[in-house]
């Protein structure tokens, strides 16, 4: 399934690196930057070169191929310990998202097995990854888009597209499916402070694929749903608990009790990658806290009055109760719960 994928793309391996669209220079410039090392790969991971949970692990994954390429050739002798020590440092690059433990446990495996030709193996195992992100994420989309009634319309959040995924997006795929089947009537996207992925990124997107977006700033939301212009909120997820609790952008939580409040429908859109049951709730994650600076400075400017400090959590956790629907790749779940998860975990397990 091909149809409907973006015009341009954020991951792309070459032969002289990984390519990576640089997300902290959109919209004002289209900038790929070619990364040679593990190293790099994780500093482009911590710095938001790349972003989104997806997206974060298939690029880790390409970061282990770098690292077996680099050591193989130029230590022989000492390559598996080196490669360990990169796979450690990607892994620290941003902790809170499962799925870039789960791309680098995968690719674990894949070395421990490989015999022969393993930057070639690895290489295949990277791809794949890639490329059952992007199959994943348009079965969510078609699974999130039947949910839709024709002429609703949606509010998203912070970044889930082409840019936080392997190429076609999450909660964005669901937006691009309805979008496609003639459901929608409008798309709202809110701004996402502090880094505005939604902004910078979302909006980006969805010009590019030539879907009409209504931007509005992070404090309208619950005056839109009050005004009853929107029908859902659709947003994607760094992590799954097992009883459903949702870890994602930093104001998702307050978006879902405005949903409950207002009677707008909580839609989270996310890959069996990001589930993490071996946590039983969302209080047991850490949650990442990012530079003061990004809230009291704006592209390199002091905004805020000097003295002030700041609070920067990057991440915050929305209870199972408030989620109306869980959209995976292996189906829907309607009011998330320990024994849905659980039963869903099963059946990937016994493959039924």
């Amino acid at each position: 399934m091909t149809e409907n994928l973006p015009v341009f793309y954020a991951i792309k391996w070459t032969d002289a690196g990984l390519q990576l669209l640089d997300q902290r220079r959109l919209p004002g410039e289209e900038v790929y930057l070619t990364l040679g090392d593990a190293p790099a790969v994780a500093m482009a991971i911590r710095d938001m070169v790349v972003r989104g949970a997806p997206a974060i692990g298939i690029t880790a994954a390409y970061g282990v191929v770098l690292s077996v390429q680099q050591h193989s050739r130029q230590c022989p002798d000492d390559w598996r310990s080196l490669v360990d020590d990169d796979i450690h440092l990607l892994a620290a690059a941003r902790p809170t998202a499962v799925n870039l433990v789960w791309a680098l446990q995968r690719m674990r495996s894949c070395l421990a097995t490989a015999r022969d030709a393993l930057v070639e193996t690895l290489l295949g195992e990277a791809e794949s990854i890639h490329r059952e992100d992007i199959a994943a994420n348009q079965r969510m989309g078609a699974a999130g888009a039947n949910l839709i009634n024709t002429g609703d319309s949606v509010l998203t959040y912070c970044n889930t597209g082409s840019l936080a995924t392997g190429g076609y997006g999450t909660a964005l795929g669901v937006i691009r499916s309805a979008w496609s089947g003639n459901k929608l009537e409008k798309v709202f996207a809110c701004e996402t402070r502090p880094w505005l992925q939604g902004a910078r990124l979302t909006a980006w997107e969805l010009v590019q694929d030539s879907i009409p977006v209504t931007l509005i700033t992070d404090n309208a939301a619950a005056s839109l749903m009050q005004a009853g212009r929107v029908q859902w909120v659709i947003t994607g997820a760094d992590r799954v608990t097992a009883n459903g609790d949702v870890i994602n952008k930093i104001g998702t939580y307050q978006l879902a009790v405005a949903c409950r409040y207002h009677g707008v429908k909580m839609m989270v859109v996310a890959p069996i990658s990001t589930l993490d049951m071996a946590l039983s709730s969302g209080q047991q994650v850490t949650i990442e806290e990012r530079p003061q600076s990004e809230v009291l400075g704006m592209a390199g400017r002091a905004i805020a009055a000097v003295g002030a400090s700041a609070w920067n959590p990057a991440f915050d956790v929305t209870p199972a109760m408030l989620v109306d629907y869980l959209v995976t790749e292996a189906g829907v779940i309607s009011a998330p719960n320990v024994e849905k998860l659980a039963i869903l975990a099963s059946s990937l397990l016994t493959g039924s």
